[in-house]
């Protein structure tokens, strides 16, 4: 009976679309000026299922170019998005070049229909999109503001970055809540823990995307803020039931979807109290919850297949892909591009064949990427689908952001301990401690140029914080404890777990330490009481170096409060 209904419901919705579609001419296309939901329905109708497979598929590429097959997936098959991924983004003119060119393969086919082209560029630590584009503060500096305008105009001066190199999707805002003190995959990409302000922020963050024209992607549903385990490589679990995930982690969407978030990601996570699939790979998650219960008419878009915590626990590429279609995803995500006969293509287009039930949900979500689409690229304030390289220059960094995003670091200011505020060194023999850099000078660093501003005849100590291990952490330690003693006051910068160890042998060097910090803030919350003074800043950023030595000199008080319990 069950089968028959399903058949009975894809025949009154395949005549539907094909009713609809049938008063546009033949030779329409995207571009075709018809409205929209009618030129969705003549679209999906025209399609053949491997088209419609094909975009509701988001590949991306590693080289500094796309390869020959994403090149051939966009014009052999119709592939409907893209991604740029972190590998291949120093040079702008090359991303921008790239996108032209697939854009361009895109319109040489019948029905003209563009790519989505997406990125993560979150702020603060997560920035796959590098070359010139604006090193921000990031969202728990905007937690730390607690100002809805920040998270605003981030969104905004992000945007118009990204938009200026033809990217027209953005995976952010993070609304993962802070709430597992261990996590080493979300901390301070998260505006916070407080359910409700993490709302708020990241409803501005999504205003502010759109105000630029960009769409922007809520992430991870329903959560993954409550785990250390890192979805990347291994399947993480959040063991909490509905009543605390409602109060908790579902807060933030609910906001979101209460002002039309275009997309939603879904998570590579697993509630067992709540549903037995992982959420990406759930029906009862994306349905039945999140577009039955909570209402969202939006995207929804898997994290990355190739992560452990999808194509682990289905056992395969291709069965992710078919549990992520079946669950109603509307595009599927994977770094990797698929070689053009991969079971993931042929194993699906069988069951398109072969089950009315999953047909109807390809017809469903690539319907549903086509209407997204035509409103998008025809709302006047999309991306362009080939950007302008020569311009690149005057629009990346954005001007405007600059100056936005300096005060945005110094609103984020937390003096977690303010012993010393404002330092005044007088007679003090003073040690400041920061970031080394082959590629840096001492006068190019923003650091102790920022240091140099404020305070004369100081000593320095250079640490190369990307490269530390076991050994250089000790030895590091030891030549701090060893030079403290010729000091009366220690300033030290402290941007990564390694770098905490190093700080704590101070502990004992029974002189003034001040800790400047853009690490995690939970490293700070116990063992550093001999500290006199700790600042945080976040997240690594030129701007935070600004705010930092503004702050402790007294050329502004600081108001940043920290956005955990």
């Amino acid at each position: 009976m069950k089968k028959i209904i399903l058949s009975l419901f894809t025949f009154l919705f395949s005549f539907q679309l094909f009713s609809q579609a049938s008063k546009i001419p033949e030779n329409a296309d995207f571009w075709s000026d018809y409205p929209s939901e009618e030129l969705a329905d003549f679209l999906v109708v025209r399609l053949s299922d491997e088209e419609l497979l094909a975009q509701i598929f988001m590949f991306g590429w590693a080289g500094e170019e796309p390869s020959a097959l994403l090149n051939q997936w966009v014009s052999n098959k119709g592939l409907g998005s893209v991604k740029v991924f972190g590998w291949n983004t120093n040079n702008l003119e090359q991303v921008a070049r790239s996108i032209s060119s697939l854009q361009e393969r895109s319109q040489e086919r019948k029905y003209k229909i563009p790519l989505f082209v997406a990125t993560d560029q979150e702020g603060g630590p997560i920035r796959h999109v590098k070359g010139e584009t604006t090193k921000t503060p990031g969202n728990m500096a905007i937690g730390a503001s607690q100002y809805p305008v920040d998270a605003y105009y981030s969104a905004f001066y992000i945007s118009r970055e990204i938009k200026a190199l033809g990217i027209n999707m953005n995976f952010a805002p993070t609304v993962d809540l802070y709430t597992n003190r261990d996590s080493s995959v979300i901390n301070v990409r998260s505006f916070g823990e407080d359910p409700e302000l993490v709302g708020q922020l990241g409803s501005a963050f999504v205003s502010g995307s759109i105000a630029a024209g960009v769409i922007p992607t809520a992430k991870h549903f329903p959560g993954h803020g409550d785990t250390s385990s890192d979805s990347h490589v291994k399947l993480p679990g959040v063991y909490i039931d509905w009543e605390e995930a409602e109060k908790r982690e579902l807060v933030p969407y609910k906001y979101l979807i209460s002002q039309n978030v275009p997309a939603i990601m879904s998570g590579h996570l697993l509630y067992p109290r709540i549903e037995e699939h992982p959420a990406s790979l759930s029906r009862g998650w994306l349905h039945d919850i999140l577009r039955e219960k909570l209402g969202f008419k939006g995207l929804v878009i898997t994290d990355d297949m190739q992560m452990t915590g999808a194509w682990g626990y289905a056992g395969s590429t291709s069965e992710a892909f078919y549990r992520a279609i079946y669950a109603g995803n509307d595009i599927i995500l994977s770094s990797r591009t698929a070689e053009l006969d991969e079971k993931l293509m042929s194993r699906n287009l069988d069951e398109m064949q072969n089950s009315s039930e999953f047909r109807q949900i390809v017809l469903t979500a690539a319907r549903r990427v086509i209407l997204a689409k035509l409103n998008y690229f025809k709302s006047g304030n999309a991306a362009p689908l080939y950007p302008e390289v020569a311009r690149l220059k005057d629009l990346i960094p954005d001007k405007d952001g600059q100056k936005f995003f300096l005060s945005q670091a110094c609103r984020s200011i937390t003096a977690y301990k303010n012993g010393s505020l404002p330092y005044k060194k007088g007679n003090d023999k003073l040690l400041i401690v920061g970031p080394w850099n082959d590629k840096v000078t001492d006068e190019e660093s923003e650091y102790f140029v920022e240091a140099k501003k404020r305070y004369q005849d100081f000593s320095f100590y250079k640490i190369d914080y990307q490269g530390l291990g076991p050994n250089s952490i000790d030895w590091n330690g030891n030549q701090l404890e060893y030079m403290a003693s010729s000091y009366d006051t220690i300033i030290m910068y402290v941007p990564n777990e390694d770098a905490v160890k190093i700080a704590l042998r101070l502990k004992k060097c029974g002189k003034k330490v001040i800790i400047l910090t853009d690490a995690s803030p939970v490293n700070f919350l116990s063992g550093f009481d001999f500290a006199d003074t700790i600042l945080f800043g976040y997240s690594y950023s030129n701007f935070i170096y600004k705010a930092f030595f503004a702050a402790l000199s007294g050329e502004f008080s600081p108001e940043g409060t920290l956005p955990l319990n």
